[in-house]
């Protein structure tokens, strides 16, 4: 098989594309110069959706005339395609079929729509799987036990690793690629669909992650020291003795399998953008789609790097839960990726669910004013998860802009008078340049760390990184309280070598870390910088192994405290006095209390209790020039944000906007004209009122004058732009 790939490799993607021509009918496109990249400065926002002709019953071929005419009378421009069916791109072993995707691309071409084409490796053919067993993945048991051996059957099956797997999936991408380089109506490519490592456990992943140790770590007595392998006899002292993941309870080595894990992903996804823009013309773009934001076993900003621009898959709670947050904490993180513009390639259409539990369509205006939140935060093309409904199999009830009976209906109304007004204002709204002031420290160590040893935390609501452990609640939470105060938020990273950037850092259980990055956070507050700081931070180093100096080890001196005791709360306690005015039924803490003696530091809150009191719950220390406040426990919602407002206040970014009513969201950014746009959003089913505190402008969802000072109405699920 290696052999076979070489020779496939050394194949050139003209050569694949010989008899392949741009779709009849079209002008075949004039490539860039060598070198000059895709053009992202897209003329408008792209509006559109995910089409699978191949899905829809009956005659296609007329269900596609009259697709697409619909999709051109709703004002679409932008469909996504092909990832999804590589068994009809490869009925057989060897055999391509361009047809039934020619003649969808060349109807999506006539009618002015451009196309993203997806390469098709997310789910195998069955031939594949009878003829490679190999490939499908043996999944790590959660329990802890003997992998479960891989089945055929479900989508995201495969080790991704596997030679054979690699060997199709090439040949596959590099015929697809190629067949379509040239087509006009083809403006970019995404690799794969939601890809993650799949818990995959095959004999390859292992042999692996041995090299990868060997390579890293040197010796297995080097390892065996890092990981504290004595701890039970279990020290190493030849590489073919390391245990499988299977059963290992070493916490090093769990989180070093997570980092393998991450590498795993990005290496299939660089290794498919390299194919790609290999075989592709330079003005198409490559990105990916990641199923959600914050994955354990993803690492999302090393896959942007190769990454023309990144996109998410954003399914959110509507009715009356929807508020904007967690599309924002998304968007927020994809646009800190590459700080730049991003897609959003899936979003709620109709219901989602992968059973009739989740059927929860939008309130009238929810739809169209989902838009706007996506491109408020950046976005330059919002695209739903489907175009319409599937008749049978897993994702019957996921459902599209059209139901079942794929007639237009209330959805497609909202959807069409979004577009038909995007084709007016797109050009106003895409490219959208957005500053804060505020970073969260995202740590995908510590995230994994913390739920091998989990403290009691809650388990976050929507979200694609539902875990015990209580990291990702308390991240959520933090940009949450952000969100609800105005306050716009970018995220930063472990890696991150300069955060004066930003006024105020945000670092949630900065559990995993190594020295050098807990030096980085003092250097910041010590030359200006405000952090605030939870529990469990500089607790463990980068193995995650508990640092044998008094906590929280290197930020002792920034903190200005100290602790040698810690405990879980059984029951929430409320802080002596209410000191941030919250009322006696939010002024708790919960799940976890570390015992901080302050040296240097101002107790802010103490516990009201006879023993906990003791103890302040949370801390500000001045250091050098900045200030770090720290919560030795878990605070609630209301208490949470009642801190950060304080925090934030006395870092000078509060004003207006912290002024406006709880269902008012601003957000506020620079477009490409460099003139200032202000987006309010009403999110609750009643009329609101806002006033508009910035420079005299337009509306230009009516297009009508706007003074500062001036109050806006806002409707019902409705918004404003104002243009200064």
């Amino acid at each position: 098989m290696p052999r076979l790939r070489k020779c496939l490799s050394a194949l050139a993607c003209a050569a694949l594309a010989i008899g392949s021509s741009a779709t009849k009918g079209q002008e075949t496109a004039q490539n860039p110069a060598p070198g000059t990249g895709p053009d992202l400065s897209f003329p408008t926002v792209l509006y559109g959706v995910a089409y699978y002709n191949e899905y829809m019953p009956g005659d296609q071929a007329a269900r596609l005339d009259k697709d697409v005419a619909l999709m051109k009378a709703a004002g679409l421009n932008v469909v996504r395609m092909g990832e999804s069916t590589w068994s009809l791109w490869e009925p057989e072993d060897g055999h391509f079929d361009y047809g039934w995707m020619d003649r969808v691309v060349d109807a999506m071409g006539k009618a002015g729509i451009k196309v993203i084409l997806g390469t098709p490796t997310y789910s195998i053919p069955v031939w594949m799987a009878h003829q490679h067993p190999e490939i499908l993945a043996d999944r790590l048991s959660p329990n802890g036990g003997p992998a479960v051996p891989g089945t055929y059957g479900m989508r995201q099956n495969m080790d991704t690793d596997s030679p054979a797997y690699r060997f199709y999936a090439e040949r596959l991408i590099r015929h697809i690629v190629a067949h379509y380089k040239d087509n006009p109506t083809v403006i970019g490519w995404q690799l794969d669909n939601e890809t993650s490592s799949y818990d995959a456990a095959n004999r390859d992943v292992f042999i692996g992650f041995q090299h990868y140790l060997e390579k890293k770590f040197g010796t297995p007595e080097a390892l065996s020291k890092a990981w504290f392998l004595n701890y039970w006899g279990e020290n190493l002292h030849t590489w073919e003795d390391l245990p499988t993941r299977e059963g290992a309870q070493s916490t090093g080595y769990k989180l070093e399998w997570t980092r393998w894990s991450q590498m795993r992903v990005t290496d299939f996804l660089h290794w498919q953008a390299g194919l790609v823009r290999e075989c592709a013309s330079p003005r198409q773009f490559v990105t990916t789609d990641y199923g959600g934001m914050m994955k354990r076993d993803v690492n999302e900003e090393a896959i942007a790097g190769f990454l023309d621009i990144p996109a998410d898959n954003i399914y959110h709670s509507t009715q009356d839960h929807y508020d904007g947050s967690f599309q924002s904490i998304q968007t927020d993180f994809t646009r800190s990726l590459k700080h730049s513009n991003f897609l959003v390639t899936e979003t709620n259409a109709q219901t989602i669910g992968w059973s009739s539990e989740g059927q929860f369509p939008p309130y009238d205006g929810q739809l169209r004013e989902d838009v706007y939140t996506y491109l408020a935060d950046g976005a330059n093309m919002v695209e739903y998860w489907h175009w319409a409904s599937i008749a049978a199999n897993q994702e019957t009830y996921w459902k599209g802009i059209l139901s079942h009976d794929l007639e237009p209906n209330r959805a497609y109304a909202e959807m069409s008078r979004t577009a038909h007004e995007l084709e007016k204002i797109g050009p106003q709204l895409v490219g959208l340049k957005i500053k804060n002031d505020v970073a969260i420290l995202w740590s995908r160590d510590s995230a994994n760390a913390i739920s091998f040893m989990p403290y009691g935390g809650p388990v976050p609501a929507n979200s694609w990184t539902r875990t015990p452990d209580g990291y990702g609640s308390l991240v959520q939470q933090m940009h949450r309280s952000l969100y609800k105060l105005n306050i716009g938020s970018d995220v930063v990273f472990p890696e991150t070598q300069d955060f004066s950037a930003y006024k105020v850092l945000i670092v949630p259980a900065l559990y995993i870390s190594d020295d050098a990055l807990l030096q980085r956070i003092s250097d910041y507050v010590k030359n200006g910088g405000h952090v605030i700081m939870t529990f469990k931070s500089g607790f463990a180093n980068e193995n995650s192994a508990v640092r044998w100096v008094r906590a929280p080890g290197p930020l002792r001196e920034a903190a200005g405290f100290s602790y040698q005791e810690f405990s879980n709360l059984e029951t929430p306690l409320a802080l002596k006095g209410d000191p941030f005015h919250v009322g006696a039924a939010d002024n708790k803490a919960s799940y976890w209390a570390e015992f901080l003696m302050p040296e240097h530091a101002t107790p802010l809150a103490w516990y009201d209790h006879p023993f906990f009191g003791k103890w302040p719950a949370i801390t500000e220390n001045h250091y050098g020039s900045g200030t770090l406040l720290y919560e030795g426990t878990y605070l609630s919602d209301a208490l949470q944000t009642a801190v950060l407002r304080d925090a934030l206040t006395k870092a000078g970014l509060t004003g207006p906007d912290q002024d406006l009513p709880a269902v008012v969201h601003v957000q506020h950014g620079v477009n490409r004209m460099g003139k200032r746009l202000h987006y309010y959003f009403n999110y609750s089913a009643s009329e609101q009122k806002a006033t508009y505190s910035y420079g005299a402008g337009t509306n230009l969802i009516d297009n009508k004058p706007v003074a500062k000072g001036e109050v806006l109405t806002l409707g019902p699920w409705d918004l404003a732009i104002v243009e200064e």
